[in-house]
């Protein structure tokens, strides 16, 4: 059998970062925050082989493991809210290697899931699955979507998403990566899903609104994006964030910050795993009107 190809073949380093991160959670932190039994394999047999889980644990990646694995279950956390509340549409802005398909699929999740991504990101994944003998869950489309283009609700209903239904939809680490106006543009656009849609982001924090040192590790880590050929473009401040939502009829419910999960997820842990610094804010909002 084939193997899943490993990281100089994935088209977004970033995804397969944020995945590497997941996966390492899974073998070195306990308890876990977020548990992700696919989280591993889906990198590929010949990674998951040869990784080595403490070679990516010194401070600055711990503290990027910890803020993935946070907002990963903030989202899946409103994610289950929404269910229980009747919602069964879930769309995942820069879906990358999430597996959140996978593990529902495994207790006959009636929710469909809609995964917009770049079209080289999804064929990557959709080999990684095949190489391990996944199959693609039913309920389960993947469409190619460049975010800078194309509308979000557009591309939806164009593979049956009903948008007179309400909708979930998580758009984590995608935000960062499109210029201010897109950004704008983008949430405007939510305007078209249906009262009882629920929507859950993270955004990076303007630079002038950190302390010193947060602001120092911004630049080094926005500095190694720019180099690795992913730059950040757009960064926005609490304000601004609800303004744009409630212009597209959305009702922020949370915007937390790094102290705000830390206190949440990982409160008195022996290990010492949190987020360090503020540069990323994480917000879940419901369409009210």
């Amino acid at each position: 059998m084939s193997h899943a190809p490993s990281l100089p073949d994935c088209p977004s380093p970033s995804a397969f970062r944020v995945a590497l991160s997941r996966a390492i959670h899974q073998v070195l932190d306990e308890p876990r925050v977020f548990d992700d039994a696919f989280a591993l394999p889906i990198l590929g047999a010949d990674t998951a082989a040869r990784v080595d889980a403490f070679h990516h644990n010194g401070v600055a990646a711990r503290s990027m493991r910890a803020g993935i694995v946070a907002r990963s279950r903030f989202a899946e956390e409103r994610l289950q809210a929404a269910i229980e509340s009747g919602t069964r549409q879930y769309a995942l802005l820069g879906a990358g290697l999430d597996t959140w398909a996978l593990r529902a699929a495994r207790f006959g999740s009636a929710v469909r899931v809609f995964e917009l991504d770049q079209a080289t990101m999804q064929a990557w994944k959709a080999a990684a699955l095949e190489a391990n003998g996944w199959r693609k869950p039913a309920g389960l489309e993947w469409i190619g979507l460049d975010f800078r283009k194309g509308a979000v609700p557009d591309a939806l209903a164009g593979r049956g998403a009903d948008l007179t239904a309400p909708m979930a939809i998580s758009i984590l680490g995608v935000l960062v990566y499109l210029g201010e106006e897109e950004v704008a543009r983008m949430l405007s656009s939510f305007g078209r899903f249906v009262p009882g849609s629920t929507l859950v982001l993270d955004y990076r924090l303007r630079e002038d609104l950190l302390p010193a040192m947060d602001g120092m590790m911004m630049r080094a880590t926005a500095e190694a994006m720019a180099a690795g050929g992913e730059p950040w473009r757009s960064s926005s401040d609490p304000d601004r964030m609800r303004a744009l939502l409630s212009d597209a009829g959305f009702d922020v419910e949370q915007d937390l910050g790094p102290a705000d999960l830390n206190a949440r997820y990982f409160d008195r842990r022996r290990d010492g795993l949190q987020i360090a610094g503020g540069g990323f804010r994480h917000l879940s909002a419901i369409k009210r009107r």
